[in-house]
């Protein structure tokens, strides 16, 4: 039996398909000239980000840019970003502020498909804050998912419970409706009291 061809969605492309599913996603602008910067109506300070289908972990080859304030820098990042191999544009977003969560789907060989959930950012890997549920997923699984980690604290007093209650149900529902899905990562969903917003996002499909 041959082995199922994956394919790698670019982050827009990604982020495009949690759209359609009822994430929210961060204002963001895919470009590919520096021209384009002009035309860029959100305000300052924005994050300025690799689009490209080969590299997957863009922070650890200085793929992601944070906090530019001016457009004259906004032209040499993208500059200094397009000059990266196998870069095919730029994504462009305004900051925003939150607690930085993870949540997404593994694909597990006697489960299927699992949900994630967790403390997100760039150290996820070493705070090793997450919690796993087999879909579908009620109310109740979502609150103890949330009561598992260690930062549930910080998650009830900074932020909108029920809104992140809401993805990680929606994380469930993808889950059943797609399970061609083989890998998907939501890191940061950047959530306040306000909104839940996706602001990077990964998919793998089989």
């Amino acid at each position: 039996m041959k082995n199922q061809v994956q394919k790698t969605l670019t982050e827009k492309e990604a982020e495009d398909f949690l759209e359609e599913h009822g994430f929210k996603v961060v204002e963001r602008v895919l470009i590919k000239s520096k021209a384009e910067i002009n035309k860029i109506r959100f305000s300052f300070p924005w994050v300025m980000k690799i689009s490209s289908k080969h590299i997957v972990h863009k922070a650890k080859i200085g793929g992601t840019m944070l906090n530019i304030k001016t457009k004259r820098d906004a032209e040499k990042v993208f500059e200094k970003l397009m000059a990266i191999e196998k870069v095919e544009g730029v994504m462009v977003q305004p900051m925003i502020k939150g607690e930085e969560l993870i949540i997404g789907l593994q694909k597990t060989n006697e489960f299927g498909l699992v949900v994630m959930f967790g403390k997100g950012g760039s150290n996820v890997e070493q705070d090793k804050d997450v919690t796993f549920r087999v879909p579908p997923l009620k109310e109740d699984d979502a609150k103890k998912m949330i009561a598992e980690l260690k930062i549930s604290k910080t998650i009830l007093e900074r932020t909108n419970p029920s809104l992140v209650i809401e993805n990680i149900l929606m994380m469930s529902k993808l889950a059943l409706e797609h399970p061609e899905i083989n890998e998907l990562d939501i890191n940061p969903l950047i959530v306040n009291k306000q909104e839940a917003q996706v602001v990077d996002a990964r998919i793998i499909m089989n």
